[in-house]
């Protein structure tokens, strides 16, 4: 497994990111772009990427915050529950919209093109991260084949920039993981999702993960579920495998 340190030019600086890819990855295969939750490019999610690089993608986890860099680190089990730290993060998440991560998302797929990745690019999101991967796939649908959530957070709210605004535009096939219970996306959104998409003709599917709390599926959360963990990996993995070919 091999991990390349990228500066990835965008309209409005350049952006830190890690490129993993296996030893059996084709230059040629499928690409991700792993987008962050609200935490951080971190080992954590290097782990993770690196679970999906062994499945052959070449897998890229851009840092979202990098107009505000430096920053952090924070430590995901208590970083909301310290006031000062919770006030750094709010201040990191607020002030990274979904335009900037949209215009942003150009130049990640961009860094995977010119790193020779040519074949269909799914994305994966965590917390806030989930409606980044959903809005990346309404904006660039020739590109990307599927595009996961999990925990993800306001995927259909009354923002304007809420990705169930954008279903029509979405080609690809959408896979939303949510969790039992969770603030950031309550059961009248889940439904708001699910009409956008079945009636934009969405090949989709929402799961509830029941007894699973936000952030179930990042190892360095408190809430980290191995099981539910576990879960989601295969439905991420049958997602790619049959998306990304």
């Amino acid at each position: 497994m091999t991990k390349q340190d990228l500066q990835i030019k965008t309209h409005d600086g350049v952006a830190k990111a890690g490129l993993f890819r296996s030893a059996k990855a084709s230059p040629f295969k499928a690409g991700v772009i792993l987008y962050q939750d609200a935490f951080g490019p971190r080992p954590a999610l290097d782990g993770m990427a690196e679970r999906l690089a062994g499945e052959g993608y070449t897998v890229l986890v851009p840092d979202l915050f990098y107009r505000n860099a430096p920053y952090g680190p924070f430590d995901a089990k208590t970083a909301f529950t310290v006031e000062e730290t919770k006030v750094a993060l709010m201040a990191l998440v607020t002030g990274t919209t979904q335009a900037m991560t949209i215009s942003d998302s150009s130049a990640f797929l961009d860094a995977l093109a010119s790193d020779g990745v040519t074949g269909p690019i799914g994305t994966v999101g965590y917390c806030m991260g989930g409606a980044r991967a959903l809005n990346a796939a309404a904006i660039y649908p020739d590109r990307i084949k599927a595009a996961a959530s999990f925990h993800g957070g306001n995927l259909a709210s009354d923002a304007e920039d809420s990705p169930h605004r954008k279903a029509a535009s979405i080609k690809a096939r959408v896979y939303v993981g949510m969790a039992g219970v969770d603030r950031s996306f309550p059961a009248e959104q889940s439904t708001r999702l699910a009409e956008a998409l079945r009636t934009a003709e969405v090949d989709h599917a929402i799961e509830n993960y029941v007894g699973m709390a936000h952030g179930w599926c990042v190892p360095d959360h408190s809430v980290y579920d191995e099981a539910g963990a576990e879960r989601h990996w295969k439905r991420l993995t049958d997602l790619f495998a049959e998306t990304l070919v």
